[in-house]
This record gives structure tokens, sequence and C-alpha cells, in this order.
């Protein structure tokens, strides 16, 4: 298997018990997680050779950081241990017609400080073979997307594959550049770019017919979405975007599509009823095709895992995607029962 590094950074994450609002409960369940993370986590799960390269403070928080990823089994050598603090995101878990909120403070975290040089590079990335990175990042801070784009030119001049989750978050970009100013450069050094709809049109400044709000999607916007894409990065070889329905808080529609060149490729549907948590799906997706890619060879078995490792991912706490393989496996070939196994 692929030996691969995720650039980016981990938070803090409190949540409300159960489906209690920020401003009633009086106590919060904490766990770590955070888009580049989750992708590192869930490898690590598949059986990969998963290395973390972020900028972490060298204080408590900061060390029950790094020892949660070593707990699933990610490499953290590389980590750069300097900063003040660690950026902290609160969740509010939605039900029914009420959706979920996230609220970031991320202000002056260890990693928005962190400037170009501050890595080194050829040591972080030696001995891989991929290098995942996500839109997030280049989000916080001027300085940290010079970081960004300087991991993604080293990658490749590492001749190392880069993926890249586009991931827009409106309420990050707030230093003064607009998104499509920094992503579309970062794009420039991608081979799989993967996001939504709403993350196209906003990162890369393109228009879609899409409706982002939910509803019955159009495919055939997808299929010219994906293509203009393509024709703008010629450097990408594969896109991916997710598909979702929301009907409420609790039920979802969960697909996907794939382009590859001419070819067009679009996945199976899941309908999600009960969903437990759908933090980190878009991260699960991105594991997923990594590893489908590695695993099968083949365009089309890939998306079907991503989109089954996802799906699994709503069902469970937190932003990590703990399932392994053969679980997916087992979802692809029609075990969606939930009965249970003893």
């Amino acid at each position: 298997m692929k030996s691969i590094a995720a650039f980016g950074e981990i938070m803090l994450r409190l949540s409300p018990l159960g489906h209690e609002r920020l401003s009633q409960s009086s106590s919060f369940v904490a766990r770590f997680g955070g888009g580049e993370a989750n992708v590192a986590v869930s490898l690590a799960f598949f059986g990969h050779a998963a290395r973390y390269i972020s900028v972490i403070p060298p204080n408590e928080i900061g060390d029950a950081a790094v020892a949660e990823l070593r707990r699933w089994g990610v490499e953290t050598g590389f980590i750069l241990r300097q900063g003040r603090r660690l950026g902290l995101y609160f969740a509010e878990t939605g039900a029914n017609q009420r959706p979920s909120k996230i609220m970031y403070d991320r202000e002056h975290s260890a990693i928005a400080e962190a400037r170009k040089g501050d890595i080194d590079w050829d040591s972080a990335l030696s001995g891989t073979e991929w290098l995942h990175t996500t839109g997030i990042t280049p989000a916080l801070s001027s300085s940290a997307a010079e970081l960004t784009l300087e991991a993604v030119r080293k990658a490749k001049e590492n001749e190392l594959a880069v993926s890249l989750d586009l991931n827009f978050r409106e309420k990050l970009w707030k230093y003064g550049k607009a998104a499509p100013d920094v992503m579309r450069e970062v794009v420039r050094f991608a081979d799989v770019v993967i996001g939504n709809e709403e993350d196209c049109q906003r990162s890369l400044g393109l228009s879609a017919e899409a409706d982002i709000k939910g509803g019955k999607l159009d495919l055939a916007v997808y299929e010219k979405l994906t293509a203009d894409v393509l024709t703008m990065f010629p450097n990408v070889n594969k896109l991916a975007i997710t598909l979702r329905e929301s009907h409420s808080a609790d039920h979802n529609s969960w697909s996907a599509v794939l382009r590859t060149g001419q070819k067009f490729m679009v996945g199976s549907k899941y309908e999600i009823t009960h969903i437990v948590d759908r933090i980190g799906a878009g991260d699960a997706f991105a594991a997923g095709l990594i590893h489908g890619l590695d695993l099968f060879g083949d365009d089309a078995k890939a998306l079907e895992f991503a989109i089954a490792s996802s799906c699994l991912k709503h069902s469970i706490p937190g932003d990590f995607n703990i399932v392994s393989e053969k679980e997916v496996l087992a979802l692809m070939h029609g075990h969606s029962s939930g009965r249970i196994q003893r």
C-alpha cells in the first residue's frame, strides 16, 4: 500500500451532549478532528502508512492531540511543535428540520501563524508517495496559504501524487483574499481534486446551475461542471464531486460522481435515514477514494469504495471514520441491513 502524508490543522472539537444546543448545554464532549487529520486516521485504518504533517503548540492540549493521532496508528514524527494555541471548533448536532451548526475558534492558532519555510518539506515528505491536503488551511491566514502552496509545490518536486479536497469554508475566509485567488493556484499542483458543487463554485470561481440547498440533483449539471474544471486545470486527472440531498438533518441521500478525462461515472446512492454524525463524511470519502484507487486500480470501483466508506461515517460519532476495509467492502457488496454480528 502507498505511504501517504496529510497536511493540515487538527483541532479540539467540543460538542453539547446529544442534540442539545450550545446555549443550553452545561457540558461538552471533547474530541479531536479536522479535515486532513480525519483522512490520515481513515487511511491508517485501511492499512496505509499514514503520516500527519502539521504545526501544533508545545503544550498539554497539543500533546493530547498528537497522542490521539498515534492512538489510531498515524505517524506523528514530522509535526512541528510551535505556536501558542490549538484551534477549536464547536459542533451542535441538528435534528429533523433544525440543521447542525459549527462555530470556529481558530484565529492565531499555531498553524495559522506558521510561515513558509517553517517546515522542512524534503524531510517531512521523504518516504511517502502521496500528499493530501485541503482548502481549509489556506483559508486560515495569508501565511497558512503560502505554507500550503509550498507543501504542494514540494510534493510535485519530489514526484508525489497530490490530492486536494477543496473544502470551501465561508466562515474562515476573512483575511482579505478571496478563495479563488488562492485556490486556483493550489489546484494547479493537484492530480486528484475532491469537493461538492459549492466547493467548485466558491473555491474556483465557477458558475453552475446546481441546487446547493437540496432537492433533486440534475446529473447533467455535474457532468458539465466536472468537464469545465478539468478544462481549466489540465493537470487534474481525476475530479470527484459528492452529491448530498438533504431531506432533513437526520435523513440525507448520499452519492458521488467521478470525472476522468472524457469519462464521467455516477456512483451508487445510499439513503441514510438516521444520521448519527455527518461531520467528516467528506474526509471519509476522500480517504476512501485514495485507498480505492490504490486497492483496485480501477476508477469505478474506487468511486464505489469512497461512497460506501463515507456512508458508514454517518453512523459514527466524532470526526474520525473508524471503519475497516472489510466493513466498507461488505457494504459495497450489499450487506446494509445493520443486522447484529455475533
